[in-house]
């Protein structure tokens, strides 16, 4: 019989897995996880900000498991006569949801988002690559052994491309990529649990929302542009959604955008860069940034060996250039102008004005182009009680009022701060 084990999370309460999960999260891979801080240096700002992604992991295939079971629960009629799903592919797709949302996070660079600036280029493309890439790279190559070949996968016969598959949303994965917006949309078990885990880590309410109202509204249905399979909301949730993206509008304005957060992240971006230029220098000095995901495990080790601890102990030892001292001083760039969050263009004159006047010495601008809810293809479905499929930025008069943050801020060195302040108020008193 299959053990099952629990583990005590903060936020769900308990956490089960089993012995075939339990191997994964024990894989040195995924134990560097607890390595990776969920929030990069937000704990400059708010001391309690100390988690990592290896709670947030299991607490996202915790949360994408019960979204799974309800709508299944709910709609296996539909599933089964309209969708030709069986109890045996809904069984082997609950596993494939799991270990694909527990690994999801498996290639974050170190300080999870604040280093994601540093990743190379796709080939003959403008984009850099993404976690993403690097999660599925890890699936394909280091993690193969132990999704294929455990005792519990021989009724699933699940591989570790498939998951990697599921990871980057490629068309291969046939009638289970109706699954994949658990992990990945605008109402997915990703943001379900880190607005709830930020939020009770950092000791805030901003990103609190009804999850289990909203867990029981969750449908599938058949979208009537696409005449495709989708996952929807009912009308009932309605609410329950809206109190999601409301709950990451806030966190975002209160917390990811906070104006000293955001100077840190721009200092250990810059910082990782000096670590990364230095390693790369005694290597390749073609190499530039982080190392690209490969087609075999070379590269990938390369990258996995850069952990927060490891830059931590770099910046302790004088690494990092100027502005690795900055962090270890704690004495970073002070906000000296910022814009409305939603500016006019007047705002905008103001700050070029300023720029003019103080734009270097080290000086720099920091701005969000921050879309909270995307309409079109990406709106989350909702079905009316009277059985009409509809979208909730139609339906919902405070999602479809919900603009965009533009907001923008100059930053000074530390010891320039007075002196930029002066510039600043001058100015505003000649406008």
């Amino acid at each position: 019989m299959d053990r099952i084990y629990e583990i005590r999370d903060p936020v769900h309460g308990f956490i089960k897995i089993n012995e075939w999960e339990r191997e994964i999260v024990n894989h040195p891979v995924f134990q560097r996880l607890r390595r990776i801080r969920q929030l990069g240096l937000t704990d400059m700002v708010y001391p309690g900000a100390m988690h990592t992604r290896f709670e947030h992991s299991l607490g996202m295939m915790h949360v994408a498991t019960r979204m799974y079971e309800e709508i299944v629960q709910r709609r296996s009629d539909f599933l089964e006569s309209e969708l030709k799903f069986n109890s045996a592919g809904l069984g082997r797709d609950k596993t494939l949801v799991r270990i694909s949302c527990l690994l999801h996070d498996i290639g974050h660079c170190p300080f999870s988002h604040s280093g994601e600036g540093l990743m190379p280029s796709l080939p003959n493309e403008k984009d850099p690559y993404k976690h993403e890439n690097y999660s599925a790279a890890v699936v394909r190559y280091l993690l193969k052994d132990v999704i294929e070949n455990h005792p519990l996968n021989q009724n699933y016969r699940i591989k570790a491309n498939e998951v990697a598959d599921f990871l980057e949303g490629k068309s291969s994965l046939g009638r289970s990529l109706l699954w994949r917006d658990l992990l990945s949309g605008q109402i997915d078990a990703d943001r379900a649990d880190y607005l709830l885990r930020d939020s009770h880590h950092i000791g805030v309410e901003y990103g609190k929302y009804d999850l289990n109202r909203l867990l029981v509204t969750l449908t599938v249905a058949i979208d009537p542009e696409t005449e495709s399979p989708t996952l929807a909301v009912e009308e009932g949730g309605m609410h329950a959604a809206e109190g999601l993206i409301l709950a990451r509008y806030m966190m975002f304005t209160q917390v990811y955008f906070q104006h000293t957060r955001r100077a840190y992240d721009v200092h250990l971006a810059l910082s990782m860069k000096e670590l990364l230029a230095e390693e790369q220098r005694k290597k390749d000095p073609r190499e530039r940034g982080f190392f690209p995901p490969p087609t075999d495990s070379k590269n990938i080790r390369k990258y996995l060996g850069w952990t927060d601890w490891r830059v931590w102990g770099i910046l302790n030892e004088g690494g990092g250039g100027d502005h690795g001292k900055i962090i270890e001083e704690r004495r970073h760039h002070r906000k000296v102008f910022e814009t409305r969050e939603v500016p006019e263009e007047s705002d905008f004159e103001f700050l070029e004005a300023i720029w003019s006047k103080i734009g270097n010495g080290g000086a720099f601008i920091d701005k969000s182009e921050s879309v909270w809810y995307k309409s079109g293809p990406g709106d989350i479905p909702i079905v009316r009680s009277d059985g009409e499929f509809t979208s909730l930025s139609k339906f919902s008069n405070v999602v479809r009022n919900l603009k965009a943050i533009s907001q923008t801020r100059i930053y000074v060195p530390y010891e320039k701060r007075n002196e930029a302040l002066s510039i600043v108020e001058s100015l505003k008193k000649g406008a």
